[in-house]
């Protein structure tokens, strides 16, 4: 079934109303995403980090267990990183959500096909590491549900999002790693009262 969804589209939905959900993004195309979305304190890009975007969640996820958070990353990032799946599968945090925006392509090489273009399903991975909830997302109604179990839902939680493989452009967070880590860890302490999540 050919992909009808649209990245930007996909991300916006999910980060609507965020208050103070927690997103780590990938790096490429999944970071330009956020960024295009509104960017944001509570925002956390990754530059150069291919494989990384999940274990910096699940961290993250770890050390602040009464608030949300999101990962949003790619098909050929999270397939760098999949032993990270095995481990959140293991550590099960209830407040943590990995969406993979799924296009079948390595955008940032030239787009060559990924694994997942041969049917490699991530979903199915998810559930065998351990995840409560994950799923293939291919159609538009399934994106009001997909928020839903991202704000709501007790994790861990995986998404596969099928969307269109094209190229978009470029709307990049801020390039300097120190400002993006100074200026994240600022808006978290900022926000240490607010509770988002009770793992009750």
């Amino acid at each position: 079934m050919k992909p009808t969804l649209h990245r930007r589209q996909v991300v916006k939905s999910l980060l609507e109303k965020r208050k103070g959900l927690l997103v780590v993004a990938g790096l490429g195309s999944t970071a330009w995403d956020i960024t295009a979305a509104g960017d944001s304190p509570l925002s956390f890009p990754t530059w150069g980090a291919m494989g990384q975007a999940a274990m910096i969640g699940l961290g993250l996820a770890l050390a602040q267990p009464r608030r949300r958070v999101l990962v949003v990353t790619g098909d050929g990032e999270m397939l760098m990183g999949l032993g990270a799946l095995a481990t959140i599968g293991v550590q099960r945090p209830a407040n943590l959500s990995v969406v993979v925006i799924d296009n079948e392509r390595y955008g940032e090489t030239g787009m060559q096909a990924t694994h997942t273009a041969h049917e490699v399903d991530l979903a199915a991975v998810a559930r065998g590491c351990g995840f409560k909830q994950a799923r293939i997302v291919t159609r538009k109604n399934q994106l009001a549900p997909l928020r839903a179990w991202i704000h709501q839902k007790r994790g861990p939680v995986f998404a596969q999002v099928k969307v269109v493989a094209e190229k978009l452009p470029l709307v990049l967070p801020p390039r300097d790693g120190v400002l993006l880590k100074d200026r994240f860890r600022a808006a978290l302490l900022r926000d240490q009262g607010q509770t988002t999540f009770s793992s009750d």
